[in-house]
């Protein structure tokens, strides 16, 4: 589930501070593997990670598939099969030796349409408070989230609470 949880944290970050050392530790968490981070390729990404978004804001299923459908055309060149490094079997979506943006143009785009099928074109969202740059991979249980945080969603019932008190006329 690497692809569409390194989406999700990108367009985050995209949102909340983009830095050169905060993209080098989001791809080291996500087991990239890179040489090193130009300035040039953190630019790359920092772009690559505002055409990520619209997978995850889409409010429709054909509108989130047809923005999938356009991050594989950019991202990736032709799917194959490996077992590098003792891993089990797994898809690669970009040739070992491209540039770290492509590989991770490819693993993003590609993981979301694969996570995308699976959930059957649902279960990506965007935070719904107000302000809030985060986007989510929805894994719960009922597949109806709708905040990045539980942070978020109480920030979101507590102004609803207070908004509703004043309607009432209750300080």
């Amino acid at each position: 589930m690497t692809g569409p949880l390194l989406a999700a944290d990108l367009v985050t970050l995209a949102g909340r501070g983009w830095s050169r050392a905060a993209v080098a530790e989001l791809l080291t968490e996500h087991a990239i593997r890179r040489r090193e981070l130009s300035e040039e390729a953190c630019e790359r990404l920092r772009l690559w990670a505002m055409e990520l978004r619209a997978a995850f804001a889409a409010r429709s299923v054909p509108e989130r598939i047809e923005a999938i459908n356009a991050l594989l055309a950019v991202g990736t060149s032709h799917a194959y099969l490996t077992t590098h490094d003792e891993l089990r079997p797994h898809l690669h979506f970009a040739a070992e030796n491209d540039d770290l943006v492509a590989r991770v143009q490819a693993v993003t785009a590609g993981g979301l349409a694969i996570f995308s099928v699976e959930a059957e074109g649902t279960r990506l969202g965007a935070c719904e408070r107000s302000g809030c740059p985060a986007v989510f991979v929805d894994t719960s249980r009922n597949g109806r989230r709708a905040y990045c945080s539980t942070t978020c969603g109480n920030y979101e019932a507590v102004r609803r609470h207070r908004g509703a008190a004043r309607a009432c006329g209750i300080s």
